[in-house]
């Protein structure tokens, strides 16, 4: 009989040593990691690229992991999402759910749960700690209820806005990021004009201000 091919990860969280810790426990539980993303825009990227089986984001990571989860979902529907993040915070799980995510695990899990939770995900069931699955029993028992759930204007960026906009707050000019991101200056322009219209700023240096309170 012919083994069947291991499933494929992308590994998405801002902390090298972390994301180190997660690719051992998922390649010694039989899993393939096909690539790792610091950031969100390129966890979206590398999902594009090597179209893996299963996408795990970081929250909190530059770009953000929701946002991220959200484009990813939108692109390649096929592929399934989960969060791994230290958050317990009501709005980011039922964002992360909102956003297309199938589990949502916390980072205090025992690695070597990780594969097992990942294989129950790629076979239909929702993986998510019991302490968290009562909060979402609890929106479906009250449906009066209106739960607040954070909206920021940032959260109307693109993944290619959020790269333009983090590679000129490392100080680089519009042409140098145009060069990085195989773009011409005018669509770099068009990018950032786009940023300052969304997030009702005067000026990219207001932008990049306020989206640092974002990451």
């Amino acid at each position: 009989m012919v083994n069947a091919e291991p499933s494929r990860v992308v590994i998405a969280d801002d902390h090298p040593q972390l994301r180190a810790h997660i690719r051992q426990a998922l390649e010694a539980g039989g899993f393939e990691v096909c690539a790792e993303a610091a950031n969100g825009p390129q966890a979206v990227r590398f999902a594009e690229e090597h179209r893996p089986d299963v996408v795990l984001l970081d929250i909190h990571m530059p770009g953000g992991g929701i946002r991220a989860a959200a484009e990813v979902a939108r692109l390649l529907p096929e592929i399934a999402i989960v969060m791994l993040t230290v958050s317990r915070d009501d709005n980011d799980l039922f964002d992360s759910l909102r956003a297309g995510a199938s589990g949502y695990l916390l980072k205090d899990t025992d690695p070597g749960r990780l594969p097992a939770a990942l294989r129950g995900v790629l076979s239909g069931e929702a993986a998510i700690p019991r302490s968290l699955v009562a909060r979402i029993l609890d929106e479906f028992r009250e449906p009066g209820r209106r739960r607040t759930v954070r909206r920021t204007k940032a959260a109307l960026l693109t993944s290619r806005e959020w790269e333009v906009m983090g590679l000129l707050g490392e100080g680089l000019t519009t042409e140098e990021v145009a060069q990085r991101l195989f773009l011409s200056p005018t669509t770099v322009r068009v990018h950032i004009s786009s940023v300052l219209r969304k997030l009702r700023v005067k000026d990219r240096q207001a932008a990049i201000d306020l989206l640092k309170d974002e990451r």
